[in-house]
C-alpha cells in the first residue's frame, strides 16, 4: 500500500522529519519525508496496518511540534519523487523565500531544554559552556529564519560551516540532533565577544579572557552591559545595586517605568515575589514570558528602584544559554545541574535595549549607533537576528489564564486556526499606533481561516519604528500579488494614525478593499476571534470596552463603551458620562488636569488652585473651567474614557500629577489599592439585585461616575486612608459597571459579555468585574491568547473585516 500525506501546523524546525523517519523505520516502512512551503510531505509504502499505525501517531508528535491537520492525498502525487527500495529517507526540501506559506508555521523561540542544559554543564561534554547550545526541541526559530522550508540555507546560520562531529550527529538517525538544521558546537558555532563602549575588545577569541566571566565581573562591579540575545539586545545590570539601576534609568530616560528582573530559578525568585502555582507554570513554560508577580516585603524594601511605587514586579527565568552561563559563572561553575535547583544570589535587570521611541536593537550597526550612550560594554555574537522579538509580558488570572500585556518572543507568531469561512480571503490588518502588531487572516486550501499576529512592534511615533513597521507590512502586502482570494486591508478609523495612512496606501497599491474598524469594535472582535478558534459560535454579545483612547464614530474620544456586537455590526448602547480634557492630549500626560475637570464637574472648581499650587497653570485652568458649563460644549474636547477616570482618581489621591509612561497613574492607583484589597466593599456577593438604571429615549443612560468621584474625594482628605480610598474606587467602579452591563443584557436578551480594553490589565478591576458579572448568571469572555489592549487590535480588525465579507446578521 502507498499513502501520500501533507502535514500542516508547526512542523518545520521542530524535529518533525527526524521523528517521522524514526517512526517509519520502526514499522519497516519505505518512503521519504521532506519539507515543502506547504507543509511536511510524507510518502509511505508498506503494510496498510503499519501505515495506519504511523498516521494515528502523527498528532502525538513530541513538543514543540504540533500537527494541526493531516492532509491525505486521494491518490499518489505524480510529481513526487519515487521511493528508494527498502529504505526511508529524508529528502532535500523544496524551496520558498516566504515566511507566509498557508498551513505551515515557523516555530517560536524556546528556552533551552533540560537535555541541552545537562550537556551545557557537563565538563566532559564537548558542548560544555557552549553559549549557543540547542536542539530540535529548543532554541531560536522565528528569529533566525527568513524563508520556508526551515533548512539551514534559510537561516542566519547558513554561512557557518558545520564541523565533522556535528555532521556525524546530523546524519545519525539515533542522535537527538539528527537533521537539526541549525546545529553547531564550540568548534563551528557563533562566537561571543565583549567590547567596551569605545570599541576596545575586552574578551573573546582574540584574547585569553572568557566573555561570560568578564561580563559578570562588569555587572558585579556596578556597570551596565548590553547583551545580544535571541530576539534582540537587553540592557543588563545588577538588580540589587540601586546606583546601577539609577544610572540605567538616567541613561535610558526612563524615570519610573518598571523594569524586569531575571533570577536563576524559582528558589532564587521567591525572596522577591509571591509565586502562585498558576504563575509558576507560566514562568517555567518554554516561551519564558515576563510574569507580573506580587512583591514580597523584602523586594519592596531592597528592590524599590525596580518598580517604584508598585506592588507588582515583572520577573522571568533564563531562556538563552548566555543567561544560564552568567548565573553558572556566579555560582562558580559547578559541574552538573544540581546547582540550578538551589537559590542563587545573583539577580539581574533585563530590559529592552533601545533608545526611547526606537525599536528594539537587533543588529551590530544599530548597537554601535545607539547603545554606547546607554551601556558601559556590549556582549556581542555573530549569529544574525533576522526578526525582532521583545520579551512577552503577562499577568496570570486566578483561573490560570493569561492577561497579556505584550505577546512576542516565545508565543508569536503562533497562528490562530478557526473553522470554515464561505469566502477565500486574504486580509491584512494594520493595528493601531500604540503597542502595534500586524495581523493576517487567510483561507487555507481546506476552507478554514487562520490568523497570524506579528510579535509586538511598538509605538509608531518614531521614524525608526515606522520603518520597521512599514517593512513588515510591505512583506504581508506582497502576498496579495499572486493571491486570487478576496483581498482586504483593515485599519483603525483615526485618520491621523500612521497605521491608518499605511492601510490606505496598501489598499490603493493592490486594489484591495479598505475596511475601517472602530477602535473598540476591534477590541471586541479580537476576543470573539479567540473564542471562534475555541469552537464557540460568536452570535450577538454585550461588550464593555474600557481603555484610554479610541476614536469614536462621532469623532470624539471614546474609552468607556457599552456595545452590542454581532459580527461586523457594532451598536453603541451607552457610554461613560463625558469628562472634559483640559489641554487635549496633555491631559493624558498630566493627570492633575483630569482631576481638575472632575472637580469642576462636581461643582468644586474653586479647589483646583489650592490642590495643585505647584502647577503654574492651575489657577488659569480653574478660571477657564469656571467659565464652562457642567456639560462639555460640542466644540470642547471631552472623553468617555475609563482610563482617564483612573488618571483623575490617582491625581485626586495625590499619587502623581505627571505620567511619564502609558498607564503610569493607573498602575500607581492599583498599587495603592492592593494593601486594602479585599475589603468589605469588595467581598463576594452571591447575587446582585441592582435597581434598573435610568433610561433615556435613546436607550441606556450614560454611566455617571460623579457619586463615585465625590466619595473618593471625601475619602482622600486623610492621606493615611489613601489605600482604602483607592480600593473603594476599584470596588465601586466594578460594582457600577457590572450593574450597567447586567441591565444591558436584560434589555437585549443576551447572556454573553465581552470584557476588553487596556484597562482590563488592572488586576483588581478585571477580577472583580468578572466576578460580579458572572454572579448575574452571565457568561464572561475575555482575551486570553492575545493582549486585551492595543496589542490585540490588529486581530480584531482582521476578524471584523472577515465578518464584513459574510452576509450581515439581523440586528
Amino acid at each position: 500500500m502507498r499513502q501520500d500525506l501533507i502535514l500542516h501546523g508547526l512542523v518545520q524546525g521542530v524535529g518533525c522529519r527526524p521523528w517521522v523517519h524514526q517512526q517509519a523505520t520502526q514499522r519497516a516502512l519505505s518512503g521519504w519525508v521532506r519539507n515543502t512551503p506547504q507543509g511536511v510531505a510524507v510518502r509511505l509504502e508498506g503494510l496498510a496496518a503499519d501505515i495506519d499505525s504511523l498516521v494515528s501517531h502523527l498528532p502525538h508528535m513530541p513538543f514543540p511540534a504540533r500537527v494541526d491537520r493531516i492532509e491525505k492525498l486521494p491518490k499518489p502525487a505524480d510529481d513526487w519523487p519515487p521511493i528508494a527500495a527498502g529504505a526511508f529517507q529524508i529528502l532535500k526540501s523544496t524551496v520558498s523565500d516566504s515566511l507566509h506559506a498557508l498551513g505551515t508555521h515557523i516555530g517560536t523561540d524556546l528556552a533551552t531544554c533540560p537535555r541541552c542544559l545537562s550537556e551545557l554543564f557537563d565538563p566532559q561534554d564537548r558542548r560544555w559552556r557552549h553559549p549557543f547550545i540547542h536542539c530540535p526541541q529548543c532554541g531560536p526559530r522565528y528569529t533566525v529564519v527568513h524563508g520556508l522550508p526551515f533548512d539551514r540555507a534559510h537561516t542566519s546560520m547558513a554561512s557557518m560551516a558545520v564541523c565533522q562531529q556535528c555532521t556525524r550527529e546530523f546524519l545519525s538517525p539515533t542522535h537527538h540532533r539528527f537533521h537539526d538544521q541549525t546545529t553547531c558546537c564550540p568548534a563551528c558555532g557563533p562566537r561571543l565577544s565583549l567590547w567596551r563602549r569605545d570599541r576596545t575588545l575586552l574578551a573573546g577569541d582574540a584574547t585569553d579572557r572568557d566573555p561570560i566571566a568578564e561580563t559578570l565581573a562588569l555587572i558585579q562591579a556596578g556597570q551596565i552591559v548590553a547583551i545580544k540575545g535571541i530576539g534582540g539586545f537587553h540592557l543588563c545590570c545588577n538588580a540589587r545595586d540601586a546606583h546601577a539601576v539609577a544610572r540605567l534609568r538616567q541613561r535610558k530616560q526612563r524615570p519610573s517605568k518598571p523594569l524586569a528582573i531575571m533570577a536563576a530559578n524559582l528558589p532564587s525568585l521567591r525572596p522577591w515575589a509571591h509565586i502562585q502555582p498558576h504563575e509558576e507554570a507560566w514562568l517555567t513554560q518554554a516561551g519564558r514570558p515576563i510574569v507580573l508577580l506580587q512583591q514580597t516585603p523584602q523586594a519592596q524594601q531592597q528592590l524599590a528602584p525596580i518598580a517604584p511605587g508598585l506592588t507588582a514586579i515583572g520577573a522571568m527565568l533564563p531562556y538563552a544559554p548566555i543567561h544560564h552561563l552568567l548565573f553558572h559563572e556566579a555560582a562558580q561553575r559547578p559541574a552538573g545541574t544540581d546547582w540550578m535547583h538551589h537559590a542563587q544570589e545573583l539577580l539581574l535587570v533585563m530590559t529592552s535595549a533601545n533608545v526611547s521611541g526606537s525599536p528594539l536593537v537587533i543588529t551590530h550597526d544599530e548597537a554601535w549607533q545607539q547603545l554606547p550612550d546607554l551601556a558601559d560594554a556590549l556582549l556581542l555574537h555573530d549569529r544574525e537576528i533576522l526578526h525582532r522579538a521583545d520579551d512577552s509580558v503577562l499577568r496570570v488570572r486566578p483561573d490560570g489564564s493569561a492577561c497579556w500585556i505584550r505577546r512576542s518572543r516565545g508565543y508569536a507568531p503562533e497562528p490562530l486556526v478557526c473553522g470554515p469561512t464561505p469566502h477565500r480571503v486574504n486580509v491584512v490588518a494594520c493595528g493601531g499606533d500604540l503597542k502595534n502588531t500586524i495581523c493576517q487572516i487567510r483561507t487555507t486550501p481546506q476552507g478554514q481561516w487562520e490568523a497570524v499576529v506579528s510579535p509586538h512592534i511598538g509605538n509608531l511615533s518614531g521614524a525608526a519604528c515606522r520603518q520597521v513597521y512599514q517593512a513588515q507590512l510591505d512583506q504581508l502586502g506582497d502576498t496579495f500579488i499572486h493571491s486570487t482570494a478576496h483581498r482586504a486591508v483593515a485599519s483603525d478609523l483615526h485618520p491621523d494614525f500612521f497605521s491608518h495612512r499605511s492601510a490606505a496606501n496598501l489598499a490603493h497599491r493592490y486594489e484591495a478593499d479598505w475596511v475601517r474598524v472602530q477602535h473598540h469594535h476591534a477590541h471586541v472582535g479580537a476576543v470573539l476571534a479567540e473564542h471562534a478558534a475555541k469552537g464557540h459560535t460568536p452570535g450577538a454579545v454585550i461588550a464593555l470596552a474600557l481603555d484610554g483612547f479610541g476614536l469614536g464614530t462621532d469623532g470624539h474620544a471614546w474609552g468607556g463603551e457599552l456595545l452590542r456586537v454581532h459580527g461586523a455590526e457594532c451598536l453603541r448602547l451607552s457610554h461613560l458620562r463625558p469628562l472634559l480634557l483640559p489641554g487635549g492630549e496633555r491631559a493624558a500626560r498630566e493627570p492633575w488636569r483630569l482631576a481638575a475637570a472632575v472637580l469642576h464637574d462636581l461643582g468644586r472648581a474653586s479647589e483646583i488652585g489650592q490642590r495643585w499650587p505647584e502647577q503654574p497653570q492651575a489657577r488659569a485652568l480653574q478660571a477657564w473651567l469656571q467659565q464652562q458649563g457642567t456639560q462639555p460644549a460640542a466644540q470642547t474636547l471631552s472623553t468617555t474614557s475609563v482610563g482617564r477616570l483612573f488618571d483623575a482618581a490617582a491625581a485626586l489621591l495625590g499619587l502623581t500629577s505627571w505620567s511619564d509612561h502609558e498607564g503610569h497613574a493607573a498602575m500607581l492607583l492599583e498599587a495603592c489599592a492592593s494593601p486594602a484589597w479585599p475589603t468589605e466593599a469588595t467581598a463576594p456577593m452571591a447575587r446582585i439585585h441592582a435597581p434598573p438604571s435610568p433610561k433615556e429615549e435613546s436607550g441606556i443612560a450614560p454611566w455617571d461616575w460623579r457619586d463615585l468621584m465625590h466619595t473618593l474625594i471625601s475619602l482622600s482628605g486623610d492621606l493615611h486612608n489613601r489605600h482604602q480610598a483607592a480600593a473603594y474606587f476599584h470596588a465601586a467602579l466594578a460594582q457600577g459597571l457590572a450593574q450597567w452591563v447586567g441591565q444591558a443584557c436584560r434589555d437585549q436578551g443576551l447572556n454573553t459579555v465581552v470584557l476588553t480594553g487596556g484597562c482590563l490589565v488592572n488586576r483588581l478591576l478585571d477580577d472583580r468585574l468578572t466576578e460580579l458579572i458572572q454572579a448575574q448568571d452571565l457568561r464572561v469572555w475575555r482575551a486570553s491568547q492575545y493582549p486585551c489592549g492595543d496589542g490585540g487590535l490588529s486581530l480584531g480588525q482582521a476578524w471584523v473585516a472577515l465578518q464584513s465579507l459574510s452576509p450581515p446578521p439581523a440586528f
